[in-house]
This record gives structure tokens, sequence and C-alpha cells, in this order.
């Protein structure tokens, strides 16, 4: 492949289920105004408040958070936002919270499983021991996608959430 077709680091072309290609990259501030804009087509909607205010999302703190985006594969300021995930590392350091959240439009189509494993990776690469995060007890795609990854469920401190957490621990061992 020629160099100048390579994509950065964290950046990566994907097919999802219905042919579209999609660019999942790191967030950037150039980002803030499509995602305030599209907040609105992102599910579930009960998430976003887990989120921090888009001006923040979008500078995240790359010693203890991990933002990536899924988009049109446009220059950051002009595509789509189809998705957004996002790890943010404990004040101890041990655990990572975690929360996505993925355009009703494209839904359903694998994006969500692909940002999973990306979180998981990052968490790994941190050598943390869990990846946590609170998910509507009736989104039953996300529960299943997450049980599927090896994450089990626990009770939230948020009624009408059900927390999922991945012990990366076991997983060096």
């Amino acid at each position: 492949m020629a160099a100048r077709n390579r994509l950065p680091p964290w950046h990566e072309m994907i097919r999802v289920a219905d042919g579209r290609e999609i660019l999942i990259r790191p967030i950037r501030p150039d980002d803030e105004v499509p995602l305030e804009a599209g907040l609105a087509l992102l599910e579930p909607k009960a998430l976003r408040h887990r989120f921090p205010p888009t001006a923040k999302l979008v500078r995240p703190d790359p010693r203890r958070e991990f933002v990536i985006i899924a988009s049109e594969p446009l220059p950051a300021g002009e595509a789509v936002v189809a998705a957004v995930a996002r790890a943010a590392q404990a004040e101890d350091g041990s655990d990572a919270d975690f929360a996505i959240v993925v355009g009703r439009f494209i839904a359903g189509m694998g994006l969500g499983r692909h940002l999973m494993r990306r979180l998981v990776r990052w968490a790994r690469g941190k050598r943390l021991q869990r990846l946590c995060g609170d998910v509507p007890a009736d989104n039953e795609p996300m529960l299943a996608l997450a049980g599927s990854l090896g994450f089990r469920q626990e009770a939230s401190d948020s009624e009408g959430y059900v927390r999922v957490v991945l012990d990366l621990v076991e997983e060096r061992e």
C-alpha cells in the first residue's frame, strides 16, 4: 500500500452491513459543531448525559480518556458523525467507564461491536483492571453485545440501568 493511502494511527475504514464505508478515528476539536448538531440522531438518548459537554468531549485528556467517532469519510468538521465511543480512566487508575452512542440510521449494522472492541483494546493497552459501563436495562442489543464480548452484568447505581463489567486482569494471566 502506498504511504499516501495509509491512514494515521487509530484511523480505519470499515464497511458496515449495508455496504457503507465508515471512518473510525479519534475525535478532534473540529468535530464540535457537527457533533453538537448530530446528537439528536444518536441513540440511546438516555446515554447522552454520560458524556461530558461537547466542548470537552472533543478535547479529551489523552492520558486518561479515549474518544473515537465513526463518521463519513470526510474531513473533521464536515463529516456527519454516526457514533461516538468514550472510555475514561477512573481517578484511582485501575478501571475505566465507557459509553457508546450510535446513530439510529446505522444501528444494528455492527458498528457498536467494532467500537466496543476498540475501547477494550485501549483499556488493555492501559493495563486497566476493568472496563465498565451503564447500559439502559431495555437496551437488549447492547446487553447482548456486551455479553458476547465477555462482560458480566451487575446492579447499577442508576435506576433503569444495568452495569456491565469486563475483567481485564484475568485475561492477562
